[in-house]
């Protein structure tokens, strides 16, 4: 597993990890091909959804791939076209009341456009969130609360312990932009 920045240190002595964390972790650092060629890992998770004829090269979006792949790893039911970041708003449950660690954060970004993540976190300003094609890798970036338009719980039978709000220091810049 590829390290995490000295920030987020503290997600790899946290036990047990909400599923949906446990599986994103696995593929932090993961990056997108510069130029013509394709990270096969990502074209992978496209053929494991069975959505590799409509995802076909790493420079399309692919949030909501990142988080698909996830959600299918731990076990969760996806929502319908998965692919598009605003769909994730029909994931799990409302989850709006608090965000906790392992929810799913669907984004605006433009007027029709979004990104969707992963909860890590939060500090007065933005969620810390682990997501993909986030400066065309698997990162965890900062964004600012007043874009978020959904927060989604995962289905649990029982949440682990950890499944709970994180506070976080107000380091890093705050994103505009995931792609």
């Amino acid at each position: 597993m590829n390290p995490l920045p000295p920030a987020y240190g503290w997600i790899d002595d946290l036990q047990p990890l909400p599923r949906m964390v446990s599986e994103a972790r696995k593929l932090y650092g993961t990056a997108e091909v510069q130029g013509s060629g394709d990270n096969p890992a990502i074209l992978g998770w496209a053929k494991e959804l069975g959505l590799a004829k409509i995802y076909n090269h790493d420079d399309i979006p692919w949030c909501g791939l990142f988080v698909a792949i996830v959600a299918k790893r731990a076990g969760k039911a996806l929502p319908a076209q998965p692919l598009w970041a605003r769909s994730w708003v029909n994931f799990g449950k409302d989850g709006s009341a608090r965000p906790q660690l392992g929810d799913v954060l669907v984004f605006r970004r433009g007027e029709t456009s979004g990104h969707v993540g992963i909860y890590i976190g939060e500090d007065y300003g933005a969620f810390h969130v682990l997501g993909g094609n986030q400066s065309d890798g698997v990162t965890i970036t900062r964004i600012a609360k007043d874009r978020c338009i959904a927060v989604r719980r995962p289905v649990y039978k029982a949440a682990p312990a950890t499944a709970k709000p994180v506070e976080l220091a107000a380091t890093g810049a705050l994103s505009n932009n995931e792609a």
